[in-house]
């Protein structure tokens, strides 16, 4: 099984006005979330941990860096935050390019308190999720990457749906050394089924659930 990611969970709320960042911090806590408040984005870039699970509520209009560049630097740095944006000045084209920036939600000033909860709800269940994927993506890769090259061909050819006597035809072998392999790979990979198997192969290549 893949390790799980740290489960507690830290909002990050980036805004440069006092008094909203503080009624939203005031707010997210009362619901038992830990919160961390940045009055502007680059104080938030050289504080935050890139490891934390949770999410970002972002203002669009600050000072020396918007809300929306924030999110594009974010996103060339591969960080996996999810991000909710907010702004006081909604319009269709800055909402667009949030959400083409892949923000989980757009909220408007004065913000919803129930949307907004309801909002880092999602943002965080969309970030464990990414973390989790990430956790089981990365230990497939590892086992798959101890198999032997010989092993390797065996396995693709499984995946393909090669009976071990189609496996040994195209591989030059044995129907015997095939299965030799073929045990070895289950071993290797800690799967009981073909269908483990298969998708122990495909989520080390990104593809799996």
């Amino acid at each position: 099984m893949p390790e799980c990611p740290p489960t507690e969970p830290t909002i990050f709320l980036v805004d440069d006005d006092d008094a909203v960042r503080d009624a939203l911090a005031t707010l997210l806590g009362t619901v038992g979330l830990s919160v961390r408040d940045y009055a502007d984005p680059r104080t938030f870039l050289a504080q935050f941990d890139r490891e934390a699970i949770g999410c970002l509520i972002l203002d669009v209009r600050m000072p020396h860096v918007s809300g929306l560049h924030l999110q594009e630097q974010l996103t060339r740095e591969g960080v996996d935050l999810p991000v909710i944006v907010m702004t006081g000045h909604g319009d269709i084209d800055v909402c667009r390019r949030a959400f083409k920036g892949g923000a989980v939600e757009f909220l408007t000033k004065p913000v919803d308190e129930l949307a907004l909860l309801e909002a880092t709800g999602l943002g965080i269940r969309t970030h464990l999720a990414r973390r989790t994927r990430l956790a089981a993506t990365r230990e497939a890769r590892e086992a798959v990457a101890g198999l032997s090259a010989r092993e390797l061909e065996v396995l693709r050819l499984m995946v393909d749906g090669a009976s071990n006597k189609q496996a040994a035809r195209t591989l030059g072998i044995s129907a015997r050394t095939v299965e030799t392999h073929r045990a070895s790979i289950f071993g290797k990979l800690g799967v009981a089924s073909l269908a483990q198997l298969v998708r122990v192969y495909l989520t080390s290549l990104g593809e799996g659930p």
